[in-house]
C-alpha cells in the first residue's frame, strides 16, 4: 500500500519548486489574517523570560524544497520584529532559528541551496514526520504549516482490506467514494491531528503559537478543488487498466492519503485536545485572482508535482510519463469537472491559529 511521499525534488520542471505557486497564493492570502493574529497574540517578553536567552525559534513542519517556506519564514520573523518595536523591545537583541522539517526522503539539498545568502536567522533541517515528536520539549516558540497538514500519515488500514466495505475498488480517494472510505478517511485523519496536537503539546513553550495553513472544505461538504483532481487522475488510470497498461489490483489498492477538513471538524479536534485555545480560524478562497479562469496546464504540473511520488513508489516510475501525458491531452476533462455546471469550486483553505495554553 503506497504511503505519502516526499514532493518532488529539484529545480526541474517537474519540480514541487517551480510548481507550487497555488500552496504561495494561499499563503499570500492569510499574510495578513496571520500577521493581525501574531501581533496581538505574541508576548516576546515572555518568550525572553522564559530562559531562551533572547532566541525565538521557528519551525516550519512540512517545508518541501522551496521557495515557499523561505517566503514564509521571513514573513513570519518580520512580524516577531514588529512585535518587537511594539513592545519596545530591540529586535537586534533577538537571534532567530528556524528549524526546516520534511520527511527523511525530502529533498533537503535543494532547500539549502536555494536559501539566500544574506538571510537573518540560523537555519537547521530536521527530518522526520510531524506525527511524532520532532523537537526537544517547550523549545519552539512558533510552529507552522502550509498545505502538509491534509497529508495522512498512512492510508487507512481498512483501504488495505479488500474483504472491508472501505475497499475503495475503481477509485484512489474519498471524493464520490462509499459512506466506508469516507468514514475510514475521517478516523485516520483524526488519530493523526490529535498527535500532532499531543506532539506539539510537549515542543511548545508556554504561550507559543501554531499557524496552520490546510486545503478545506465548507462544514458538511467533501469536495475540494484537489479532491476533485484527484479523482480525475484516477478516472486516467483507470482507463490505463482498460488499456492493459497496469493492473485493475494497482488502482484498487491505491489511495492518495489526503483529507480535507472542515472548520466543525478542526474545533472539535482541538477543543479534544485541550492542550491550545484557538486564536483565529477560517475558511479562505486562496485564488488571488477569482475572476481568472483556471491554467489547466498549470493545474496539472502541480497535480504532478504533488502526486508523483506517492503514485510512482505504489506503481512504478515508468507509469509517471504516460500518465501525466494522457492528463494534458485530457486537460479538458478536468476543467469541466473543476467548473461544476460552469461554477468553480474554488480553492478553499482552512487557516487556523492555536496558542499554548
Amino acid at each position: 500500500m503506497a504511503q505519502s511521499t516526499a514532493m518532488v525534488g529539484g529545480a526541474g520542471a517537474n519540480s514541487y519548486a517551480n510548481n507550487s505557486t497555488a500552496q504561495r497564493d494561499a499563503v499570500t492570502t492569510a499574510k495578513e489574517a496571520m500577521a493581525e493574529a501574531l501581533i496581538e497574540v505574541l508576548d516576546i517578553s515572555a518568550f525572553l523570560s522564559n530562559g531562551s536567552k533572547n532566541l525565538v525559534t521557528i519551525a516550519d513542519l512540512g517545508c518541501s524544497v522551496g521557495p515557499n517556506t523561505h517566503i514564509a519564514m521571513q514573513t513570519i520573523i518580520d512580524i516577531v520584529t514588529t512585535k518587537c518595536h511594539l513592545q519596545g523591545i530591540d529586535p537586534k537583541t533577538i537571534e532567530f532559528q528556524v528549524l526546516f522539517n520534511d520527511q527523511n526522503t525530502n529533498d533537503f539539498n535543494t532547500l539549502f541551496a536555494s536559501m539566500s545568502g544574506d538571510k537573518n536567522y540560523f537555519a537547521a533541517g530536521v527530518p522526520g514526520s510531524f506525527y511524532d515528536r520532532l523537537f526537544p520539549t517547550s523549545s519552539i516558540h512558533i510552529a507552522y504549516s502550509a498545505s502538509s497538514l491534509h497529508w495522512l500519515s498512512r492510508v487507512p488500514e481498512e483501504l488495505e482490506d479488500e474483504n472491508s466495505p472501505a475497499w475503495n475498488k475503481g477509485r484512489i480517494h474519498y471524493t464520490n467514494a462509499p459512506e466506508p472510505v469516507v468514514k475510514a478517511y475521517a478516523k485516520q485523519y483524526e488519530k493523526d491531528i490529535d498527535a500532532f496536537l499531543r506532539a506539539r503539546a510537549k515542543e511548545m513553550v508556554p504561550g507559543g503559537v501554531i499557524v496552520m495553513l490546510m486545503p478545506g472544505v465548507c462544514d458538511g461538504v467533501l469536495r475540494h478543488d484537489i479532491g476533485v483532481s484527484i479523482d480525475f487522475l484516477g478516472s486516467i488510470l483507470m482507463d490505463m487498466v482498460k488499456e492493459g497498461m497496469l493492473k485493475q489490483h494497482q488502482v484498487d489498492s491505491f489511495n492518495i492519503p489526503h483529507v480535507y477538513p472542515s472548520m466543525k471538524q478542526m474545533k472539535r479536534f482541538v477543543e479534544n485536545n485541550g492542550s491550545f485555545r484557538i486564536v483565529k480560524m477560517e475558511l479562505q478562497n486562496a485564488w488571488l485572482n477569482k475572476e481568472a479562469p483556471i491554467d489547466m496546464v498549470t493545474a496539472i504540473m502541480h497535480l504532478r508535482a504533488f502526486t508523483e511520488m506517492t503514485i510512482a513508489s505504489h506503481m512504478g516510475c515508468e507509469i509517471i510519463e504516460p500518465l501525466f501525458a494522457k492528463a494534458l491531452q485530457r486537460k479538458q476533462k478536468l476543467s469541466d469537472m473543476l467548473y461544476d455546471a460552469g461554477h468553480k469550486i474554488g480553492l478553499r483553505y482552512l487557516f487556523t491559529i492555536l496558542q499554548r495554553t
